[in-house]
């Protein structure tokens, strides 16, 4: 149905299609426009916060600083006899399945060590994963054993400008936009601090073996939110809001033991310590808010913790929204505590200070170190770039505590590493003092929610799809109002011309109101007509009959209960734009207007 109704499509299908590549037709393609503004208001408006949009074409030097160009990569396996690519983790993933499936009176404790082993799939090595593909007897389309595993970078490369010269890729997310306009951010919002600024935009990933219709594509639509938070304070001004929320958790240690998930409050979450703290929950409750108000079903959501092996070195914590579909569970929104690395190394890749300052109430006195340079040994092993180490050196002396460990090691080894340069003791001598301070400067540290729109929305049409009276002829999208393509159809009951301008008329103040509206005057029965209304999952149809050219009413059916009432056509426009807006129930409908029973033929 989803082909036939044109929600999704191949793209160049004529000419053969291409992996990874598809088109949004009609219906989805305004349901994922219902889906981003939903979004958009649900975060951005509600939280104030600042929307960018920046360009899909970026300069190498920003993703070799950021750490894409060496770090962006899949491990991939070929077929040594055609050549083929297959991403290697994926197959060691199918090949659990395949085994699990395949022998159903396998022991609890055995199934639940392979299932460990898929968990970790795609943190393994190289050579570790080669050893499991060898381990899980995986082998090419050719018969023969796969290569060795190598990584290949994810990256779509191109040239900025007709020399050829300028090398560019295009984004693999919107988030790097974001870091780079730190400063002027924070200039917009007043030098205030916590904040967070959004972007909705396109993503592009070289998919080595795109499958599994939207879930793996070479484009996508995504939403990312970068919320700027002290790092010695990340709690959340509004979390009590959410902290009684019940979130269902998948946490580390039960996903290397019992393998079973734990529905927590939010609040029980960060005090446990389960989750690293108040704003990164805080986003996870949001986050599971948004899914609940488009539609989705909550007995089908997760959030799976990353094992220590997944995540970057620099990361705090992560948690990943995952959805339940055909294809399992699948990561569709990812919640990372990334700290401070974005904006440091754009910071100290530019020499540009990205730093917000806090304001204190009463001066403190705080512990620092005070430097004496020799100039002459520096200048003798470092030339030009002197002035970056001693700056650098300052930089960690403002605090003790950082530059501690550096004094440290130069005493008792005689030298240490700042940012790539070995410093030695004959470089610099120190003294430790205080001094009292109005402000302090920080470089923030950056909680992200980053949305997979097209997997959310493959999801949203899994969800919603279902057949009544389990006739496979009549299919229906059980989509919320609120993001339904179209919010209501309009029916004349027979092709006479004074019916057909009553129709021409609600349809037209329907639309004047923003209710996207569905005509359909075809001469099919009016079942039908309700039907293929009910394919598409429009949640309303109006049908004007006889009755109305007498008495000025007509009736307004419910999709999903096929409940009917009679209403004044002047009260239609009112009445589905407060269904559409969540400011009136069926329920409460019903109890005011009376129902009328209809066959459906």
């Amino acid at each position: 149905m989803i082909l036939r109704k044109m929600f999704i499509i191949p793209s160049f299908e004529i000419h053969g299609g291409v992996k990874g590549l598809f088109d949004l037709g009609p219906p989805a393609c305004a349901l994922k426009a219902a889906m981003v503004d939903a979004w958009r208001k649900h975060f951005v408006l509600t939280e104030s916060m600042l929307e960018m949009e920046c360009t899909c074409l970026t300069p190498e030097v920003v993703l070799k600083t950021s750490g894409h160009v060496d770090r962006f990569t899949d491990l991939m396996v070929k077929d040594p006899v055609s050549g083929e690519c297959f991403r290697a983790d994926k197959l060691l993933e199918d090949a659990i399945d395949e085994l699990i499936e395949a022998n159903p009176d396998m022991p609890v404790e055995e199934r639940e060590e392979h299932m460990r082993i898929q968990i970790q799939a795609d943190a393994f090595s190289p050579a570790e994963l080669d050893e499991q593909l060898t381990k899980y007897g995986c082998k090419a389309p050719s018969g023969e054993p796969y290569g060795a595993s190598f990584p290949f970078n994810l990256m779509f490369k191109t040239s900025i400008g007709p020399e050829g010269t300028s090398v560019g890729y295009l984004r693999p997310e919107t988030a790097q936009g974001l870091f780079v306009n730190f400063r002027r951010l924070l200039d917009a919002n007043s030098q205030k601090m916590p904040f967070a600024a959004a972007q909705i935009g396109l993503g592009f990933r070289n998919e080595i073996a795109p499958r599994s219709g939207l879930l793996r594509v070479r484009e996508f639509c995504m939403a990312e939110i970068e919320h700027f938070v002290n790092p010695n304070d990340k709690s959340h001004p509004n979390f009590a809001s959410v902290a009684g929320k019940e979130l269902v958790l998948f946490g580390r240690d039960d996903q290397l033991g019992s393998g079973k998930t734990k529905t927590v409050t939010v609040g029980d979450a960060v005090s446990s310590g389960l989750v690293n703290n108040e704003t990164l929950a805080y986003f996870m409750a949001r986050t599971q808010l948004f899914m609940e108000r488009i539609g989705m079903d909550p007995e089908r959501l997760r959030f799976r913790q990353h094992l220590t092996t997944e995540m970057a070195h620099y990361a705090c914590d992560c948690w990943d929204l995952e959805i339940q579909s055909s294809y399992g569970w699948v990561e569709c929104v990812g919640h990372a505590d990334r700290a401070c690395y974005d904006l440091d190394v754009h910071g100290k890749a530019t020499k540009t200070p990205m730093v917000a300052t806090l304001k204190l109430d009463e001066a403190m006195e705080v512990e620092m170190a005070k430097l004496k340079f020799d100039r002459k040994a520096l200048g003798k092993t470092f030339k030009a770039d002197q002035r970056v180490v001693s700056g650098a050196l300052e930089a960690l002396a403002e605090n003790w505590a950082d530059f501690e460990p550096i004094a440290t090691a130069l005493e008792t080894e005689g030298k240490t590493t700042v940012d790539g340069f070995e410093i030695t003791k004959d470089m610099v001598t120190w003294k430790k003092t205080t001094k009292k301070v109005h402000e302090i400067k920080f470089t923030p540290s950056v909680i992200e929610p980053s949305f997979g729109m097209g997997r959310i929305l493959y999801s949203l049409l899994e969800h919603s799809f279902y057949q009544r009276d389990a006739d496979e002829q009549r299919c229906v999208m059980r989509f919320k109002p609120a993001v339904a393509p179209q919010k209501c159809a309009v029916l004349p009951i027979s092709s006479g011309d004074e019916v057909n301008a009553v129709v021409d008329e609600i349809a037209a103040e329907l639309m004047d109101s923003d209710l996207a509206t569905r005509v359909d005057k075809s001469t099919a029965s009016l079942g039908r007509r309700y039907s293929r209304a009910d394919e598409v999952g429009v949640p309303f149809a109006v049908t004007v009959d006889f009755d109305t050219l007498t008495d000025g009413s007509v009736t307004l059916r419910e999709r999903d209960s096929t409940i009917q009432i009679r209403l004044p056509k002047a009260d239609v426009t009112r009445v589905v734009f407060d269904f559409v807006h969540n400011r009136l129930t069926w329920e409460e409908a019903v109890k005011k207007y009376p129902t009328v029973s209809v066959k459906e033929d």
